[in-house]
């Protein structure tokens, strides 16, 4: 397992983070399995929002790992808030902050978080409230570190001209059939769709201000249209490179897909939304492969982009 520091905190993350979305599916053993699995891979990073399965999905974490001091500093957890899911809204309220992060270390057993992010950008923010937030919730010794999800880099330029802590993390999309991060910056001032900026170069922001990138839905094309690991018929050439390189490696295809993002040079994790062992170990088995610069260009090429 691959492992390097988030720039600005004192945190030495594994390169592969186990996401906790999907677990409260599984039954008490089956997650337990699952923990157990990613921590012997190497896994210390867990990533957490106060939303999965309405809170039911840190319970079972904790319940699972049998969280307890010892335990816990062994790991590095990480929640999201700022989603009212009842409602359907997003809300950066001091009020709702704050009440978000005590349900969220009251249901992980837990006196603190190593780091909060916030999870998709709320337009009625008001970032002295959020600040007031993050300087109550550090003070307190309840969060180590910030960072959000889902961000621009003029919504995050908004937050930390008010926030006195570094925003550490920027949480966002990122597979080998979902190029977005990387799309116009290669086919810069072609008129293409690909050169359309769909992200305000984000991803040079990120590395240009020390924010680490975690990449969610590593394995899905598009927003939640489904793996395209073994989809010949959408993606026939993308899972042949694939395969020819997994057989190179002698890893499995999933491996390769995590190669893919890891090789990137901005150091970016990569964040399972799996509820299978066998696959966090194949993820796990692509942390410290280093594609060449080709292979890494061959498989952007299959999954449909234009290197000009």
């Amino acid at each position: 397992m691959k492992y390097f520091p988030i720039k600005n905190t004192n945190l030495n993350v594994s390169n592969i983070v186990m996401g906790n979305m999907r677990i409260n599916h599984l039954s008490h053993h089956e997650i337990e399995h699952l923990i157990r699995t990613a921590m012997d891979e190497g896994i210390n990073f867990f990533d957490h929002a106060d939303i999965y399965g309405g809170g039911e999905c840190e319970a079972l974490f904790a319940d699972a790992i049998q969280m307890s001091p010892s335990i816990r500093e062994k790991i590095i957890l990480q929640s999201k808030c700022g989603i009212n899911s009842k409602d359907n809204y997003f809300d950066f309220s001091k009020e709702h902050i704050l009440e978000s992060v005590d349900g969220i270390l009251k249901r992980l057993k837990t006196d603190y978080l190593d780091l909060l992010l916030l999870h998709r950008p709320d337009p009625l923010m008001e970032p002295e409230e959020v600040a007031e937030a993050f300087d109550e919730l550090h003070n307190s010794g309840k969060v180590r570190y910030f960072g959000v999800s889902n961000h621009n880099p003029m919504q995050i330029e908004m937050l930390q001209k008010y926030v006195s802590h570094k925003l550490v993390v920027n949480q966002l999309q990122l597979s080998i059939a979902h190029t977005a991060l990387i799309d116009s910056g290669i086919a810069l001032n072609m008129n293409i769709d690909q050169s359309v900026n769909r992200d305000s170069s984000i991803l040079e922001y990120c590395r240009l201000k020390d924010i680490t990138i975690q990449a969610w839905s590593p394995y899905q094309s598009g927003f939640f249209e489904g793996p395209f690991l073994g989809d010949l018929e959408k993606y026939p050439k993308l899972n042949q490179v694939i395969d020819e390189l997994a057989e190179k490696y002698r890893v499995t295809n999933t491996a390769i897909a995590s190669a893919w993002i890891t090789r990137h040079p901005a150091n970016i994790q990569v964040v399972l939304g799996t509820t299978t062992p066998q696959r966090i170990k194949d993820a796990c088995a692509g942390s410290e492969i280093v594609l060449t610069r080709k292979e890494w260009y061959d498989l952007y090429k299959a999954a449909g982009n234009i290197v000009p």
